[in-house]
């Protein structure tokens, strides 16, 4: 075998994602909200009221997946989708509430992420990410 299993680019991207995911996971755990949830809230954020198949383009998520966590999150009250065949969702009220109360501790992880990371492993994972994609 030319590469050892160490060398195996994929399966390190997927350990240093389990790592984040793990951090992202106890911060979120006492608001009962996913990392993907929690995601799909900031790109609503951003984009506003838009078509939901345009979250799953954004965010590089599979139609299942962005489709049931919309609903899940639908379902709490956090979200509200229309009934067209491509239907739009947008960030309620509550949705709002929840995204305020995240935000800070969001920040601050995020904040000891980058922070550990430094100016050239940030550097680095950018362009890792602009040469893969």
């Amino acid at each position: 075998m030319k590469y050892d299993v160490e060398q195996c680019i994929g399966n390190r991207l997927r350990c240093l994602s389990r790592i984040l995911d793990n951090k992202f996971r106890i911060m979120l755990k006492d608001f009962n909200i996913t990392e993907s949830q929690l995601s799909i809230l900031f790109a609503l954020s951003k984009l506003g009221k838009t078509e939901q198949g345009k979250i799953g383009e954004a965010l590089f998520l599979e139609r299942s997946t962005v489709s049931r966590n919309v609903k899940l999150l639908e379902s709490r009250g956090i979200l509200s989708r229309t009934d067209a065949y491509r239907p739009e969702i947008e960030i309620t009220k509550q949705g709002d509430v929840l995204l305020q109360q995240i935000l800070p501790i969001w920040e601050s992880l995020m904040d000891g992420i980058c922070n550990t990371l430094g100016e050239e492993g940030l550097y680095g994972l950018k362009t890792l990410e602009q040469k893969l994609n």
